[in-house]
């Protein structure tokens, strides 16, 4: 059980303040030093700002939404708003959707009638997509591709909700440029840092979730405890995350020791114990097919 969380949660906020000053150093000293570093390191703090954008949709630091909005309105990673993720994350919670084509909009999976209908080279590109290796390469320009897509068509239908959080999304684009137009880090090596920040990402999401009759099995369990985990806070427990979306971040690994059995038992076993591992069995293999392999998906 978790402990009664403060009105200010300072290990989030402190989090937040030094990925701001990696991310900063990254873009303009180390880039001085090293474009190389500095690229790696501005990636790193693109894909730990996505982690804390996780943590404040789920309300935190403060307990007042629109502070903790307030705190990661630059568009870091230029394009994902920060309303749409959050918007599409909190519909992405509900469980007995999990894995659905349409109805989880975090889903990797497709329609089989939908797949059987793609072109060859579509299908070649997502099954290559489908493995480790293609997911951290490849996966950043896929999942882009086919988010800015879907967007586009929600704003030409005139979705007022997605145009506006796009408009805030563009506005918060307004610092980030004017920050790397002054900064030693050239536009292209800005771009090339978001896709690292994308690419690590895409580890954490890569079999977050799996196809099963049953919801409650749907959802993974990591347990690492290396960088990595830091790097998402926590939601390699994603199990736990699942069941308890309101608990901040570091009191994950101690509700998961405490009621380990528990939580294996409700995701039926699916448990990896590290990202080692999971680099070793699925780097160029598939670990699913990209069809639903259990279409349609049972909403129990």
């Amino acid at each position: 059980m978790s402990r009664r969380q403060p009105a200010i949660e300072w290990i989030t906020l402190g989090l937040l303040i030094a990925t701001y000053l990696l991310w900063g150093l990254g873009s303009t000293t180390v880039s001085h030093w090293s474009p190389l570093l500095g690229i790696i390191l501005t990636g790193i703090a693109i894909a730990q700002f996505s982690s804390l954008q996780h943590e404040v949709l789920h309300g935190h630091p403060f307990r007042q939404r629109w502070l903790n909005e307030l705190l990661v309105i630059p568009s870091l990673s230029l394009t994902v708003p920060y309303g749409r993720f959050r918007d599409t994350h909190l519909q992405h919670h509900h469980d007995p959707a999990l894995t659905d084509p349409y109805d989880d909009p975090e889903s990797n999976y497709f329609d089989p009638a939908t797949w059987d209908r793609l072109p060859k080279v579509f299908q070649f590109l997502l099954m290559a997509n489908n493995t480790l290796l293609g997911r951290i390469v490849l996966g950043p320009i896929i999942g882009t591709v086919m988010w800015l897509w879907s967007e586009a068509r929600l704003i030409a239908g005139g979705n007022r909700a997605v145009i506006r959080d796009w408009g805030l999304h563009l506005l918060g684009l307004v610092p980030v440029v004017w920050w790397i137009w002054t900064a030693e880090m050239s536009g292209w090596a800005y771009l090339a840092a978001a896709w690292i920040g994308h690419a690590l990402l895409k580890i954490r999401t890569f079999l977050e979730h799996r196809a099963h009759d049953a919801c409650r099995a749907r959802t993974v369990i990591i347990e690492d405890r290396g960088p990595l985990a830091l790097l998402f806070l926590n939601n390699n427990l994603h199990v736990v995350h699942h069941m308890h979306p309101a608990v901040p971040w570091y009191d994950l690994p101690a509700m998961y020791r405490a009621n380990r059995d528990h939580y294996q038992r409700r995701n039926d076993g699916y448990v990896y114990r590290s990202y080692l591992e999971i680099f070793r069995l699925y780097l160029t293999r598939a670990k699913d097919p990209v069809p639903h392999p259990v279409w349609p998906v049972r909403k129990s």
